[in-house]
C-alpha cells in the first residue's frame, strides 16, 4: 500500500492494515501492539492518511469489481422473472435492479476518475 509514493515504516503499514480489518481504532491498535492514542496520532499524519485512504479505495474497488461480475446474473434473473408469469417478481426484480444500478454507477465513476486523472496529468505537465 502506498500513499503518493511514500513507503510507510512496517509498524505503520501494519496499523493501516489493522484499521481496514478491525471495526474500531482500539481493536486495530491492539492487533498491532500499539496504544490507541498512538494510532489516533498517526491518523493525523498526511502520509498515514494517504495510505489508509488508498487501502479503503482498494477495498471499494474490489467490491465494485465483484458487483460488476454479478451483472450477468442480475440480467439472467430479470429474464427469468420476465418470462415466468407464475412467480411473484417484485423482490427478485428489485435485487437485480439494484445490482445493475450499482454496476452502472461504478462504470460511470470509473469513467469520471479516468477523465480526472487525464486532467491532472495535463495540469501537472503545464506547471
Amino acid at each position: 500500500m502506498k500513499g503518493h509514493g511514500t513507503k510507510l515504516p512496517k509498524k505503520k503499514h501494519e496499523a493501516v492494515v489493522a484499521l481496514l480489518e478491525h471495526p474500531t481504532v482500539k481493536e486495530a491498535a491492539q492487533a498491532v501492539g500499539i496504544g490507541e492514542a498512538t494510532l489516533f496520532r498517526w491518523l493525523q499524519v498526511p502520509d498515514f492518511q494517504d495510505a489508509y485512504r488508498e487501502g479503503k479505495r482498494q477495498i471499494v474497488n474490489h467490491a465494485i469489481s465483484r458487483l460488476q461480475q454479478a451483472t450477468a446474473e442480475a440480467v439472467e434473473t430479470l429474464r427469468e422473472v420476465m418470462n415466468d408469469k407464475g412467480k411473484p417478481p417484485s423482490p427478485r426484480v428489485s435485487a437485480a435492479k439494484a445490482i445493475l444500478e450499482i454496476a452502472i454507477k461504478a462504470v460511470e465513476t470509473e469513467d469520471i476518475l479516468s477523465r480526472l486523472e487525464v486532467l491532472e496529468r495535463i495540469a501537472f505537465q503545464q506547471r
